[in-house]
């Protein structure tokens, strides 16, 4: 064990590891095997430095942040009730803890999967679903609803447009047959 001139204590073990202790009163510690270093602060937060590049943070609120070599970005919030990922194309990927995965992509889109369904919506508005039974319903930012089957057979070709007439508003249901119309 040494005492340095500025209160730094350092404490090296028989297996190559370094323990430090700091006089703002961080805690390093050095495994020399595994070449990682944890550095443990006096507010609580834990560090862990790997040879990889990659870092952990451990935060006294129960947060986690994992920092991996490629710059993606994982936190785990309250407990593990909340997961999300940043990538380095700007996706981000969020997973609650009931399974609901939402998936905001850098092109504006956004994808949320359940058990029930997987939901994509467009930043047109235009939002694309399909159910676990295989159905698809594409409701268009325009009015237009198409729902399929799960074999691709169109159930339904609704087309509804707001134009006023003496009549008021209308909707067109479309059957297959008549699908040339757009």
């Amino acid at each position: 064990m040494e005492i340095s001139a500025d209160r730094r204590i350092v404490v090296t073990f028989y297996n190559g590891d370094i323990k430090t202790i700091s006089p703002d009163q961080r805690v390093i510690y050095y495994y020399a095997d595994a070449q990682t270093t944890r550095t443990v602060y006096p507010n609580g937060l834990e560090v862990l430095e790997f040879p990889n590049n990659q870092i952990e943070k451990y935060h006294p609120d129960g947060t986690e942040e994992i920092v991996f070599p490629d710059q993606t970005v994982k936190r785990r919030y309250d407990g593990g009730m909340l997961e999300e990922t940043v990538f380095p194309d700007g996706t981000v990927v969020k997973v609650e803890k009931d399974g609901v995965k939402t998936i905001l992509f850098c092109n504006g889109q956004k994808e949320i999967h359940t058990a029930l369904s997987t939901r994509r919506e467009y930043p047109d508005g235009t939002v694309r679903t399909v159910y676990a039974n295989g159905q698809r319903e594409t409701k268009s930012s325009s009015g237009r609803v198409r729902i399929k089957d799960e074999k691709g057979a169109i159930i339904l070709d609704k087309y509804s447009h707001q134009h006023v007439d003496r009549r008021g508003p209308c909707s067109v249901i479309k059957c297959r047959k008549a699908l040339r119309v757009r």
